[in-house]
């Protein structure tokens, strides 16, 4: 008698980006926003006439304040929507709990709107709810739309921000920090890390890399302008 073993090969045809590690967002926003930002006091500052040493304190004082700012924000931000969501999470183990066929019929409910056969949802739904963790872990992930294990970190995305501004901020800066008084410098240097950042930031996204770079670019010019010229009408009025 000859057994025949059948093997199948499962080819992986392509791997999602790392968009849910807590990470990417705080570090965009806050690159971004640093090198906006930044520039844009800069530019006000240096449209008011400010000397070399009052747009380098200006755009240093920008720095610190503006990196504090989104690193406590932003821990602040992830830490309360954790807390909401754990809430939620224990909200769903209490149901589980007390109302385990509530939540059964609810569950198969979700699998049939999703086009599953009503007597093979209600089977999987029986199914799951023997084990107490894998019922919590699925009802989660199906009513509240978040992985139970991979919650954002909030001093992953304090630390990302924190640092990615002050990368960011430092850009437009450092000309004057050199002694260097030349705005179209700072401003050259600031739009070029613009356009690499939204570039970079294209690869997480839809977006074909030069229009992403080209939209950060645009927004960075505006702010600066807009500043540079309330800085030189506010210069003018006080002179």
């Amino acid at each position: 008698m000859t057994t025949t073993t059948e093997s199948f090969e499962f080819e992986i045809h392509h791997a999602h980006r790392d968009v849910a590690g807590g990470w990417l967002r705080p570090t965009v926003f806050g690159m971004m926003d640093g090198l906006c930002s930044n520039l844009a006091l800069v530019a006000g500052v240096a449209g008011a006439q400010g000397s070399t040493k009052a747009v380098a304190l200006a755009g240093l004082a920008g720095l610190v304040g503006g990196a504090f700012s989104m690193g406590t924000g932003e821990y602040t931000s992830v830490r309360s929507q954790n807390e909401s969501m754990l809430a939620e999470i224990e909200a769903e183990r209490h149901e589980l709990r007390h109302n385990p066929l509530a939540e059964q019929r609810e569950l198969a409910e979700m699998y049939v709107k999703r086009g599953v056969d009503p007597e093979l949802a209600q089977a999987v739904s029986h199914q799951l709810l023997r084990d107490p963790d894998q019922a919590l872990e699925v009802h989660v992930r199906e009513e509240l739309g978040v992985d139970l294990h991979d919650l954002p970190n909030p001093w992953t995305a304090a630390i990302s921000s924190f640092l990615s501004f002050v990368a960011g901020a430092a850009i437009p800066l450092l000309p004057y920090l050199l002694g260097i008084d030349a705005l179209g410098v700072a401003a050259a240097l600031t739009l070029v890390a613009l356009f690499v950042a939204g570039a970079v930031v294209a690869r997480y996204t839809t977006r074909t890399w030069w229009y992403s770079g080209a939209r950060q670019l645009l927004f960075g010019l505006a702010s600066a302008a807009v500043t540079y010229g309330i800085g030189h009408l506010v210069g003018a009025a006080v002179g």
